[in-house]
């Protein structure tokens, strides 16, 4: 899943209300998607710290043993409840809040774990994973995966571990800046990006306000940045008994397995990474190019739907973001019902629609959806952006999209309202679906521009690291929230090898659903084995 932003899905979900720009659990919410039809400061070099196997001072987190058991209380919602069962099992990981204090506060980091499936004699280590986001959870993309990949030798011959993200899911203290009916009611919104309204310099203080009231603090805010998280990475590597990490990130999760490589790449075993974010961009470029990718995936979807009869976009692809815009607009000053009392407004279906534009296969709900739309019924593309988001049918959401914020308003430089108004023309111009119509100027602002703390990841990142072992880089040429380029960059910065998989799809590996790349995945992390030169996938 990417997101990697405040605005609407880049990684796969937006912290706009509205996964994976972010993917979190693909499999299943695709699924479930599907199921509707029928009823994403300075860069300190490898050189400088790869090589930190127990840093004086941080001895007592370092040489810690999980004491993994029962999932009992893990869960945050009751679907995770259903999935955090025998024989997956818990723990929690201390960390510290602040590395650069590591006698102060500590935090905890939730883990989960298939043991090894196979001959414990063929015991490889861990598989440990990240979903995207930033904001998924990896518990449960640990369950997923495990199903998905049940007949795969990774199952038999690793560990597979997931954990949630410092200020994630289950890890405490957890980022709630909003509650289950503020957001049900859409007023968790964060961002103007392929939004609507405006916003003051008042708004971004109390958006920042509530979310330290209710998080623990504003030292929490500002602690869940990507480098942390690479550090709590490398203390889990050590306390599950691993001398090297095997990793396998997706989406933002690329960023995250990356950031390791530079930080620690002397503990690196393997690095497989799907959906690769570009480690050169900053956050205007990044969203920009995304957002081209989102609109030439609505382009695809529209040109599909004209080829049916009574299509809601038009018989001609050429007019559909013109027809989509007459549709969605007027949802600014007067939401539409979506069914248990719940409405529709601009910002929800735009969130919507762009969550389905990751896999080609949700397409037709969304067409089901803006069909009900022209009638005056939100129901379809509201549940689109419900499932993506991290809501159950009870109402209960995962604090994904809260999650998602923090952490980028950690890692990415804060931006003046002036620059923040010229990105969102620049956004709209070239993704005219998402436009509201409304002014910019005077109006935007960058919804981090308040929150506490200097933004810490460092951009570029990743530049030039050495050492390491082979890394596999898998990119999609149709990707649309992590352009098909960017894989190689990144593969250039790092040594890598990239798998060219022929489609479009916002990552493939940890869903399992292509032989030809399971084969090329499973073969990386077992034995370290990268494709030839001019092996390709196709989906």
């Amino acid at each position: 899943m990417t997101l990697f932003d405040s605005g609407p899905p880049t990684d796969r979900f937006s912290s706009a209300p509205t996964r994976r720009a972010g993917r979190v659990g693909a499999a299943a919410a695709t699924a479930a998607v599907l199921a509707l039809v029928a009823a994403c400061t300075s860069t300190p070099t490898s050189e400088d710290s790869e090589a930190q196997p127990s840093p004086a001072g941080l001895e007592v987190f370092y040489e810690q043993k999980l004491s993994f058991g029962s999932c009992v209380g893990y869960d945050t919602t009751s679907a995770q409840k259903k999935l955090y069962v025998e024989p997956f099992e818990c723990a929690r990981l201390k960390v510290p809040l602040d590395y650069q204090d590591p006698k102060g506060t500590s935090i905890q980091v939730a883990v989960l774990r298939l043991p090894a499936q196979g001959d414990p004699g063929q015991r490889i280590g861990s598989l440990v994973l990240n979903p995207g986001g930033p904001g998924g959870s990896g518990m449960t993309q640990a369950t997923s995966f495990s199903a998905a990949h049940a007949k795969s030798p990774l199952v038999q011959r690793f560990d597979v571990v997931g954990f949630d993200p410092r200020g994630v899911g289950s890890s405490t203290p957890a980022i709630n800046c909003f509650t289950d009916a503020e957001r049900d009611r859409g007023e968790d919104q964060t961002t103007l990006l392929a939004s609507s309204g405006q916003w003051s310099e008042d708004d971004t203080r109390q958006l920042a306000e509530r979310c330290a009231k209710g998080s623990g603090g504003k030292q929490i805010l500002s602690a869940v940045g990507t480098r942390n998280a690479a550090r709590d990475m490398d203390v889990l590597r050590a306390a599950l008994g691993d001398e090297k990490l095997t990793f396998a990130g997706q989406s933002y999760g690329t960023r995250l397995g990356a950031v390791y490589a530079e930080m620690f790449g002397k503990n690196v075993r393997a690095l497989a990474l799907d959906g690769v974010t570009d480690p050169t961009l900053k956050n205007p470029q990044r969203r920009l190019s995304q957002q081209t990718g989102f609109q030439q995936s609505f382009d695809k979807l529209a040109a599909s739907c004209a080829a049916s009869k009574d299509c809601p976009l038009g018989a001609d692809p050429a007019q559909a973001t013109a027809v989509f815009q007459k549709l969605v607009q007027p949802l600014i000053d007067k939401p539409v019902p979506a069914g248990e009392g719940r409405t529709l407004n601009f910002t929800q279906a735009v969130g919507g629609i762009t969550a389905g534009l990751y896999e080609p296969e949700v397409w037709p709900v969304l067409i089901k959806g803006l069909t009900q739309l022209k009638q005056g019924d939100g129901t379809q593309i509201l549940k689109v952006g419900d499932l993506f988001g991290g809501r159950e049918a009870s109402g209960v959401w995962t604090n994904f999209l809260e999650a998602n914020l923090a952490i980028n308003c950690n890692d990415e430089v804060r931006r003046t309202p002036e620059e923040e108004a010229r990105l969102r023309a620049d956004i709209n111009r070239t993704s005219p679906f998402v436009d509201s119509g409304e002014k910019v100027d005077g109006v935007t602002r960058d919804a981090c521009e308040a929150w506490p703390g200097e933004p810490s990841l460092g951009i570029p990142y990743a530049q030039d690291v050495k050492g390491l072992p082979a890394t596999l880089i898998i990119s999609v040429t149709g990707d649309p929230a992590t352009p098909y380029a960017a894989g190689k960059v990144l593969a250039d910065e790092l040594g890598g090898t990239v798998l060219t998989v022929e489609g479009a799809r916002h990552t493939v590996a940890q869903d399992g659903i292509n032989p030809c790349v399971n084969a090329a995945f499973a073969a990386y992390l077992i034995d370290l084995k990268v494709p030839g030169k001019n092996q390709n996938c196709r989906l």
